[in-house]
């Protein structure tokens, strides 16, 4: 009896040394303190899905630099949710405030058309440009594109084809502008009757771009497109009708500057097509048909292609340059290591820089032929990097290239996968058609902070 006594402590005592033991052992799978394990969602994302021929990221790319850490995830609607009638005012997600910065610029295009709206589609049937060199160009398609299936981009937006005069496309626009927390909408604009050579007139628009903006805190600038006969004299009656016309609205854009001074903020397109001399005419106080100090005096953005245009930009009297294309590399102006140079040019002449990043290149569905611009999104690496870029040279402004440039895939407006017989169409997988909108309201935030500490 005492030896079978004996040999059932001996058991329980075993049992209670293995049980002991594998608590041990499972604490010490826990993560180190301050480190969470992962966990559903914190999975390390793969690289971004490219159809079979799309470029990879050119190799010896720069290192991404940390990234602020992520705010409370703006509201947005769900994979593959209608798009609707979007409130006056988004309402904020508990803990997040939806503030706008009137520091982020983004350029918006409204020359799009559907047969809804319009009776037929307008840019979404872009024609394929042809090269230049009639040898090159007799390798590549040529024709149209043929919505909604194709459609005259490499992504495929998440509205699909639609209209710009759509008034829920233009609310769902300024939602998505706000989640974004950009303060400021860069209207690419032509005068009344005119319009780029895919594109219709679209000035009677304005209008209704500024009311729809102005529901939601979000200002408008212009961005005055190279028309045909644009020069010093044409522009002086551009900038006297804009004004006259929208100046006296509420959503109309006014650029404060360092004497306390609010004056409309003009981006001029391709201004090196005219001559300094020309411009000097316009935006110089002695100039013999001057704009300066009158009512309809502004700020001036002229576009930094190439090296030399820094000289001209200041000589023809402009405030400040800006440098739109989203391909790194494609000119002096967009490639970032050139930014510091050119920061510290403008600080010398006391002009104002507004560096232009955007989330990748690629408009070979319209220019077959230019894959060597094409800049991989990288997952949203590209993007961050350019940001980056932006921030290091301490802008006053910074602006985006773009909230809608579908035909140069620099959008950040949301896109969603799409496969046809014909075509398979890039997507922001495996993140979620607001990923763009959700890393700029992200760097917004953080470009804020940092000005702050700037000016302290």
């Amino acid at each position: 009896m005492a030896r079978r006594r004996r040999r059932a402590c001996i058991a329980l005592f075993l049992v209670l040394l293995f049980a002991f033991g594998t608590l041990m052992g499972l604490r010490t799978l826990k993560a180190p303190d301050g480190l969470p394990a992962l966990g559903p969602g914190l999975e390390l994302a793969p690289f971004e899905r490219r159809p079979e021929g799309a470029p990879a990221p050119a190799a010896g790319a720069p290192a991404v630099p940390a990234a602020p850490p992520p705010p409370p995830r703006p509201r947005t609607a769900g994979p593959g949710s209608p798009p609707g009638p979007a409130p006056a005012e988004a309402e904020p997600v508990p803990g997040q405030s939806l503030r706008v910065y009137s520091d982020l610029h983004a350029f918006y295009y409204s020359w799009y058309g559907s047969p809804q709206r319009e009776g037929h589609y307008i840019h979404w049937d872009h024609v394929m440009v042809p090269h230049w060199d009639p040898k090159i160009s007799a390798s590549y398609p040529r024709g149209r594109h043929n919505p909604p299936d194709d459609v005259g981009s490499s992504f495929y937006p998440k509205l699909g084809p639609y209209s710009s005069r759509d008034p829920d496309v233009l609310r769902e626009h300024m939602t998505q502008l706000k989640e974004a927390a950009i303060g400021v909408l860069v209207l690419s604009w032509y005068p009344p009757g005119m319009a780029d050579d895919n594109g219709e007139p679209s000035d009677d628009l304005v209008p209704a771009i500024l009311d729809t903006a102005h529901q939601y805190n979000i200002q408008v600038a212009f961005h005055i497109q190279p028309y045909k006969g644009r020069d010093d004299i044409t522009l002086h009656d551009n900038i006297k009708y804009i004004i006259d016309m929208y100046g006296s609205h509420g959503a109309f854009y006014r650029y404060k500057n360092s004497m306390g001074k609010s004056l409309p903020l003009f981006y001029i397109y391709d201004s090196y097509l005219t001559s300094p001399e020309a411009w000097a005419h316009l935006l110089t106080p002695n100039g013999p048909h001057s704009i300066r100090n009158t009512p309809y005096d502004g700020v001036f953005i002229a576009l930094l292609v190439e090296e030399g245009h820094t000289h001209d930009i200041l000589a023809a009297g402009f405030d400040g340059m800006y440098t739109y294309f989203a391909s790194n590399g494609f000119s002096f102006g967009s490639s970032h290591q050139n930014w510091k140079a050119v920061k510290n040019f403008c600080d010398a002449n006391n002009l104002m820089f507004i560096p232009s990043v955007g989330p990748g290149y690629i408009d070979t569905s319209i220019r077959p032929w230019n894959n060597h611009n094409t800049r991989n999104r990288v997952n949203g690496k590209y993007y961050e990097t350019a940001l980056q870029a932006a921030l290091t040279v301490r802008p006053e402004i910074v602006s985006i290239t773009s909230f809608n440039e579908w035909h140069e895939g620099t959008q950040i407006e949301k896109a969603i996968p799409k496969k046809t017989p014909t075509r398979l169409y890039l997507d922001y997988l495996p993140h979620q058609p607001s990923l763009y909108l959700e890393l700029t309201r992200r760097w917004a935030e953080h470009f804020i902070k940092e000005k702050e500490q700037w000016l302290m």
